[in-house]
């Protein structure tokens, strides 16, 4: 299973994190990783049919126990991570006067913790290589926090802060890290239900944004990409 280069997909679950499995799972070796271990299953077979090599592994990327013995099942059964798609998140939404305390740790917890934690794991193999790529998936909450983003927001504004320092650090090494601000609603299952009043293209499609992913796991070195924003055409900004 060591004959491919690895990458690891957090959050994976049937929107986006589906869609990033099945773009890399074309070229990589794939580990995937979520809190529902029968979800992970499903898709991991689903993938494997396709001849694929994947690793579904039970992790909730907030728990910094799980994270390291995730990662030590990736290394023995796959390999060094050559790429880092962080994209597990939590948003509860509320205003300073309904966010709880538990609830603004636990989704600083998701989207900054585990970022931070992932990111630990796969920094010193990327080092000794002298390559490797983290993408961190955003929000429009990580770039202007609306009165209901008291506890979303600063959890994004965190991943996105840790982006950013990762970049300068690692950027010298050889190591790509980019921060997607994800503007808009994905058309995931359920979404058209929560929102009747959008149509069709009111909604960024995962396979669209998997796309933009792959390009900057791949881009020339004299050309990163730090920060970039997708939207659909007719989103307003």
């Amino acid at each position: 299973m060591k004959d491919k280069k690895v990458a690891v997909v957090t959050g994976v679950g049937p929107g986006l994190g589906a869609a990033l499995v099945r773009r890399f799972a074309a070229s990589y070796a794939v580990a995937i990783l979520a809190r529902k271990a029968d979800y992970l299953k499903a898709l991991a077979g689903e993938i494997r049919r396709t001849g694929a090599t994947v690793l579904d592994v039970s992790c909730d990327v907030s728990d910094h126990a799980q994270v390291t013995e995730a990662f030590h099942a990736i290394h023995v059964e796959l390999g060094e991570p050559e790429v880092l798609l962080y994209n597990a998140g939590s948003g509860t939404f509320g205003t300073i006067t309904e966010i709880t305390p538990q609830q603004y740790e636990a989704d600083w917890r998701v989207n900054a913790l585990g970022a931070f934690l992932t990111a630990r794991e796969v920094t010193p193999g990327m080092i000794a290589r002298g390559r490797g790529t983290m993408l961190f998936t955003g929000a429009t909450a990580g770039m202007k926090a609306g009165p209901r983003s008291v506890s979303f927001g600063p959890a994004k504004f965190a991943m996105r802060g840790l982006a950013q320092s990762l970049a300068r650090d690692l950027g010298p090494k050889g190591i790509h890290v980019a921060w997607v601000n994800v503007d808009g609603s994905i058309d995931i299952p359920g979404a058209r239900g929560l929102k009747p009043s959008l149509k069709d293209d009111d909604f960024l499609k995962p396979d669209a944004i998997a796309e933009t992913y792959w390009h900057l796991a791949h881009q020339d070195p004299s050309a990163w990409t730090l920060d970039i924003d997708l939207r659909p055409f007719k989103e307003r900004f």
